[in-house]
């Protein structure tokens, strides 16, 4: 099983997480799989990427999924790319990869 705490990065404010992004979905997804190589957690939307639609659900995604209020959630780098590093404020990695893992296996 890949270790997906190396997707997780402390900060300051809370953790951030790395992030592979596929818009136009067919279904919204959060985590998505893990990319082992790039040390990434996927994130699957059904918005597209323009004017700010993908990552603008991003956000309602990850906060919805971890129960934290969007306020809580940003995009701190990669904003026009797929590869994205999401800041959950408040939140230590330790309590994150439980929250992950909590979801994955559900």
């Amino acid at each position: 099983m890949p270790d997906i705490a190396d997707a997780l990065f402390e900060d300051r404010y809370g953790t951030i997480i790395a992030l592979e992004i596929s818009a136009n979905a067919k279904s919204d997804a959060f985590p998505a799989g893990y990319n082992e190589w790039r040390k990434t957690i996927g994130c699957r939307v059904t918005a597209p990427a323009v004017e700010g639609k993908a990552n603008r659900a991003i956000i309602t995604l990850v906060s919805e999924k971890l129960g934290v209020p969007v306020s809580l959630v940003s995009i701190r780098s990669g904003t026009i790319s797929s590869q994205k590093r999401v800041l959950v404020e408040g939140m230590n990695k330790k309590d994150l990869l439980v929250r992950l893992l909590d979801i994955s296996t559900r």
